[in-house]
């Protein structure tokens, strides 16, 4: 160890550099979760969900009445959550972005 040490980011120094930042535009990071985002993420729990419950022989599913099931609950939480986020997406003062 020497007397001088070098400061981090210096070709000089153990640490390695941070990466620079890039100039483009910057990304709030309280962005709320997309309503797609959580109905496709409750279609695939749903899934896995049933798919465990039939291998397991407590219910026997009909694969037909399954996936009937789950795309009218798909379209129901994409429907209402869509009006919802238009209903809030209105209070909001206008940002210029189309």
């Amino acid at each position: 160890m020497s007397s001088y040490d070098a400061p981090a980011g210096s070709p000089d120094s153990d640490s390695p550099a941070t990466a620079p930042r890039p100039d483009g535009p910057e990304f709030e990071d309280d962005s709320p979760a997309r309503v797609g985002t959580i109905v496709w993420g409750l279609i695939v729990v749903a899934l896995a969900a049933l798919i465990i419950v039939s291998q397991l022989g407590i219910v026997a599913l009909n694969g037909t009445y399954v996936a009937i099931g789950l795309m009218i609950g798909a379209g129901a939480a994409l429907v209402i959550g869509g009006l919802l986020s238009a209903r809030g997406r209105d209070k909001q003062a206008p940002t210029g972005k189309s």
